[in-house]
């Protein structure tokens, strides 16, 4: 098709990206990682890092999982977090407005983790629920959106008169 593709600042002609500059993201720089910003198409995800774990820690004891990425960033993940964001369609439903809120599970823990082909795991709560396959994309994306996910969540529970407590 003419006019849909442009050049990158190699000169090489590639598709166009809908409301995204290739030859800017060449300049930008990931916040987290301090890398550069790459476009995945067929995600359709425009900062994706492509980060693989390199390291995958239960921490039992403090109901913690920690995942070490191949870009340097270290994660750490309260299991409470890891429940009420659970990418299971019991939580997120089957679209955005589908969303469920899941109070009381303050104290849950974490009691197996599965691998799923190399492209995720399975996590096991002590609340029966296993049904979430986190993707390392997946959980890549809830360490750095922790603190906006994390306050949303606690201000939601706080506007429905809800708690973190069983």
């Amino acid at each position: 098709m003419a006019g849909d593709t442009n050049k990158d600042a190699s000169g090489e002609t590639q598709a166009k990206t809908p409301g995204i500059d290739r030859n800017l993201l060449e300049f930008l720089v990931c916040p987290v990682t301090r890398g550069t910003l790459r476009y995945d198409a067929a995600a359709q995800d425009r900062f994706s890092t492509k980060a693989w774990p390199t390291e995958v820690k239960h921490i039992k004891a403090e109901k913690r999982l920690e995942v070490q990425f191949d870009d340097g960033v270290r994660f750490s993940y309260p299991a409470e977090y890891l429940r009420v964001e659970s990418p299971s369609a019991e939580v997120q439903g089957h679209s955005a407005s589908q969303k469920q809120l899941v109070p009381g599970r303050r104290h849950v823990g974490i009691m197996k983790l599965e691998p799923v082909g190399n492209y995720a795991m399975r996590i096991l709560f002590d609340d029966m629920h296993d049904t979430g396959l986190y993707s390392w994309q997946y959980l890549y994306e809830l360490g750095v959106e922790y603190d906006e996910r994390w306050q949303s969540y606690l201000n939601a529970l706080d506007s429905k008169g809800l708690s973190r407590d069983p």
